[in-house]
């Protein structure tokens, strides 16, 4: 009996592939909106903290249809993208999309917690010697939120890499090009017969989020040993 079928490899890479680009490019957005809600007072910040972290509470298929309504092929805004090269709806882009936005508050929630955690008058003491605010931030606001940053990438990429509803949703579940792990799994369990592959696929996500995991906290208790926490 074959372990991994090619097609169950190409499920495999995909669904990596995702979860890798969506928890990298929702990290400088995850810290940008937290340095919006901890350093800044304004009006609606609370408005503003809700619809973040919408995601979280929506039923994924809700938010994968507010994609589909969006960005689809028929929406002006899904046009204009596809039209400058990047298409979405249906395509592997779309897959990452859809993991960024329900991964995003996961990730919002740690790098928030850190940079609550950073004293602000560590940042005070370091501009009054003369340090331009971009220094201070990468010199001092960074280090200390190193833990919390690669905790929130963790977390974003465990999120993606069982991310279903918004996806199959919004860019469905094509074999070879949109079919994500758990979107296979869904699929296999309504064909007669597909209980072996379906047992292959989860043994091999679970081994997968293990594998995130432990990796996770042997990367965090480094950090935390080289920032003197430990």
């Amino acid at each position: 009996m074959v372990w991994i079928t090619p097609s169950e490899w190409a499920v495999i890479t995909l669904s990596l592939h995702v979860a890798f680009w969506a928890a990298l490019l929702n990290l400088p957005l995850a810290l940008a909106a937290a340095w919006v809600l901890v350093r800044r007072d304004f009006w609606g910040k609370a408005l503003l903290s809700a619809i973040l972290h919408l995601p979280l509470v929506l039923p994924p298929v809700v938010t994968g249809f507010g994609l589909l309504l969006i960005f689809g092929k028929t929406a002006l805004l899904g046009q204009l993208i596809e039209g400058a090269g990047l298409p979405l709806a249906f395509h592997p882009n779309g897959a990452i999309l859809a993991a960024m936005v329900m991964g995003f508050p996961l990730t919002l929630r740690a790098v928030r917690l850190g940079l609550e955690a950073v004293d602000p008058n560590l940042e005070t003491a370091a501009a009054s010697l003369g340090d331009a605010p971009w220094r201070v931030f990468a010199r001092i606001t960074l280090p200390l939120m190193r833990p919390s940053l690669l905790a929130g990438a963790v977390l974003g990429f465990a999120k993606s890499l069982g991310e279903f509803g918004a996806t199959i949703t919004f860019v469905a579940a094509i074999p070879g090009l949109t079919m994500t792990l758990p979107s296979a799994i869904y699929t296999q369990l309504q064909i007669p017969g597909g209980e072996d592959q379906v047992i292959r696929l989860v043994c091999l996500s679970i081994a997968m989020s293990f594998a995130a995991i432990i990796t996770a906290d042997w990367l965090s208790a480094r950090v935390l040993r080289k920032t003197g926490v430990r």
